[in-house]
């Protein structure tokens, strides 16, 4: 204690020879408390500069970034190979279902005409089978036997209905498409007309079934 009776500072007089207190460092006094080298894991260590350690790395990696960048544009041409190449894809197969499609259409028209081709050829047949049965009622008119006519006449009708045609009139030119000469008589001129009718003749939608036997002048 000083003559004043203040308390004395002990980190400002110590005699001679007095070691310091515990805790106290030289240079602070004994109430500025413990220096930074007393709690050594409190001091803050800043984080070491990658480019100051391997400045050689650092330009690397700043090269291997700018060299990302340069090539952005590849993923991009890619996609429009890609785009480019399924399109012709694309093309190839509609292409080829017009094909298809169109041999298809070739096919059902084809496989049409060939049923109707049958259809005709089987109804021809069947008609061609029935004209004995129309020479027989022809006959048995010319003998006057008219009970088979209203038979005769509705069998035609029938038949004319569904593409027969009938070939047996006189006083026509003869045709050598649908009439035979099976009889002839001298005229006065040039002209073959049928005078009379031997035996019917019969188309079936415009072709001949049958031509007709005639007896023909000139």
């Amino acid at each position: 204690m000083n003559p004043d009776g203040a308390a004395e500072d002990p980190g400002t007089f110590r005699p001679a020879g007095e070691a310091p207190p515990a805790g106290e460092v030289a240079g602070f006094g004994a109430g500025a408390g413990p220096g930074p080298e007393a709690h050594p894991e409190q001091q803050t260590v800043p984080p070491p500069d990658p480019a100051a350690e391997d400045p050689a790395g650092a330009f690397a990696e700043v090269s291997a970034a700018d060299s990302a960048d340069e090539p952005a544009d590849e993923p991009a041409a890619a996609a429009g190979d890609d785009i480019t190449a399924l399109r012709k894809e694309r093309d190839e197969y509609l292409d080829a279902l017009r094909r298809v499609q169109a041999d298809f259409e070739n096919y059902r028209k084809r496989v049409d005409k060939q049923r109707g081709e049958q259809i005709e050829r089987a109804e021809e047949r069947l008609v061609t089978e029935l004209l004995p049965v129309l020479d027989a009622c022809d006959a048995a008119l010319a003998h006057d036997a008219q009970a088979v006519e209203p038979i005769y006449n509705s069998l035609l009708s029938t038949l004319e209905k569904q593409g027969l045609t009938r070939v047996a009139d006189v006083d026509t030119p003869f045709d050598p498409q649908v009439h035979e000469a099976v009889a002839h008589e001298e005229g006065d001129d040039d002209r073959h007309v049928v005078t009379e009718i031997m035996r019917a003749g019969y188309l079936w939608h415009n072709r001949v079934l049958r031509p007709a036997m005639v007896k023909v002048r000139g």
